[in-house]
């Protein structure tokens, strides 16, 4: 079947007049002999959108290739069958929905809900718009055979995505391979149909607000405020997503004072309109935040990003360029680790764990604890599953605080654990910027930094991990590479993965990989010194090297 035909054939059962309306008109277009508009139907409909272990996520509109009604449709549809199959035929297994504030999750939502429903399944809407650690909260509170969210987390304005969860004995954590796979061969059958064929039923459940009371009560207990939370003065942004509602009700449970929102991001808005790319991490996305603190006298900033699964931390600084600095995720991640680790039981077999990219600094926390520690893959599908874990965090904002409630990063327990350790800090008299440097003179200065290549096409990042192995890097910023762990193969007991980590003389590390979820070759440096400033020297050698590296295989 020829791409014009395979388009008519959507056309035929898309429920959606938005998306029935773009295919029309690209289909009357290419009849006409329009060749970008061949080029276009090509691109939507050439391939599918994978279902991996993070689930589906990609540019809304009409197309295989891109996120829209009969796609989740045929994602619920492929999802029921696994789990009926999981279950056996006489089971009726409860399924949880979630959606965040893009555009149409709560249409994919309630499509889902309907499909759940008419395939038999105990299906349980959440009651609005909840960040994402809600829905996975809520898998395991209401004893879910799995859970679905309908967000794409901190992706561009146009994205939606679909994150599967699994309960039992996945207790709550994201899939992983093969349910991943499992699920993908029941989605294609389903493809291979007609959506107008599916059963429905609007007989599904609205979940109770006790579901959210639930969650902003544990949520609450992770640090209830101490005496050094009095007068804290904090600046917080949702970056126009859906963490406010429910940090708010958790601040005022756990005692904490309230902060001064920025105003123009603090109300769910799938267009982003403030910032052009709703990510904390990205250049220019907390500048309104910086603002806000500054006209406040703000002593920290927390940012939620739009679906709250993530979290991040910005703290004066008179050298920065706005007076304000924000704190790199493994910052964050050690100091939530220390924290964790100073009441964590030794003898109980806790772990602290972090993804294999993340600070090695981790580790030496947790030695110095008597703890265990454990490196996983990158995701906290595989975080969330390391034996005995306490505590677990990943470079890219993410870190989760309560793994007995939630199985999955978490912005909001991660933000109440950082006022936790901020008011114990204030009632001595000391700033985050103080225990930062207590953890340098304890555990030694651990710096990182990560180079991003992104590239319009995917196969050039192939092309340059295949190079990087055809021809390993003898040196990397005119240090030698002591040994090169390929963790396509496996390495120490971790399942494989597109990774090549580099051991370099002086004790560096260099990983690289490609991104899960986005167009982009990633490299994290790491490197550990006696003091901060040499740490960094050594570090901004050792990007330089990189980039060269980067560049000559690209």
């Amino acid at each position: 079947m020829g791409v014009i035909d395979t388009a008519r054939t959507w056309l035929e059962q898309d429920p959606d007049p938005v998306t029935r309306e773009e295919l029309g008109a690209l289909l009357e277009a290419a009849d006409a002999g329009d060749a970008g508009a061949l080029d276009d139907l090509d691109d939507r409909f050439g391939t599918r959108l994978a279902f991996g272990t993070a689930g589906l996520r990609g540019a809304l509109g009409a197309g295989s290739n891109r996120m829209n009604r009969v796609l989740v449709a045929q994602a619920a549809a492929g999802l029921a069958a696994y789990l009926r199959e999981r279950a056996g035929t006489d089971a009726s297994p409860r399924v949880v929905i979630g959606y965040d504030g893009r555009r149409n999750s709560d249409v994919f939502a309630r499509d889902s809900a309907e499909i759940f429903a008419g395939a038999g399944f105990d299906a349980v809407l959440l009651p609005r718009l909840l960040p994402t650690p809600v829905l996975a909260f809520a898998v395991r509170h209401l004893n879910a055979a799995a859970g679905v969210m309908v967000t794409a987390s901190h992706n561009p304005p146009d994205d939606n995505g679909y994150k599967v969860y699994l309960g039992g004995t996945d207790a709550g954590s994201q899939i992983v391979s093969p349910a991943d796979a499992e699920i993908a061969a029941h989605i294609d059958a389903v493809a291979a149909g007609d959506i107008r064929d599916l059963p429905r039923s609007s007989g599904y459940e609205i979940a109770p607000e006790s579901v959210v009371e639930a969650y902003v009560q544990a949520t609450a207990a992770v640090a209830p405020a101490g005496p050094g939370a009095e007068g804290m003065r904090w600046v917080y942004t949702a970056m126009h997503g859906v963490g406010w509602e429910t940090l708010a009700r958790i601040l005022d449970a756990a005692g904490y004072p309230a902060p001064t929102p920025v105003a123009a991001q603090i109300e769910p808005d799938g267009r982003f309109p403030t910032v052009s790319f709703p990510n904390p991490e990205e250049p220019g996305a907390m500048d309104l935040a910086f603002e806000t603190a500054r006209e406040v006298g703000a002593e920290f900033i927390l940012a939620n990003d739009p679906d709250a699964d993530r979290l991040a931390v910005a703290i004066p600084d008179p050298a920065a360029p706005e007076g304000w600095r924000r704190l790199t995720g493994n910052q964050i991640g050690l100091l939530l680790g220390w924290r964790a680790a100073r009441t964590a039981d030794a003898a109980s077999g806790a772990t602290l764990a972090c993804s294999l990219v993340s600070s090695p600094g981790l580790a030496a926390v947790a030695e110095h604890y008597g703890l265990g520690f454990a490196a996983t893959l990158t995701g906290f599908k595989w975080i969330s599953r390391a034996p005995g874990m306490i505590y677990g965090f990943e470079e890219a904002l993410g870190y989760l605080v309560n793994p007995e409630t939630v199985r999955d990063k978490d912005g909001i327990s991660a933000a109440v654990a950082m006022l936790g350790m901020i008011a114990e800090a204030r009632a001595s008299s000391r700033t985050v910027a103080d225990l930062l440097t207590e953890f340098d003179e304890t555990f030694g200065a651990y710096v990182s930094d990560q180079i991003s290549l992104r590239v319009s096409d995917l196969s050039l990042i192939g092309r340059m991990m295949s190079a990087l192995r055809a021809t390993p890097p003898a040196t990397v910023g005119g240090i030698s590479v002591a040994r090169i762990d390929d963790l396509l193969h496996g390495v120490d007991g971790l399942p494989p993965g597109d990774v090549l980590r580099l051991w370099l003389e002086d004790g560096s590390r260099i990983i690289i990989r490609p991104s899960g979820t986005e167009p982009k070759l990633k490299v994290y440096l790491d490197v550990r010194a006696e003091t901060a400033d040499a740490a960094s020297e050594r570090l901004a050698a050792l990007a330089d090297g990189a980039r060269d590296l980067l560049a000559a295989v690209g």
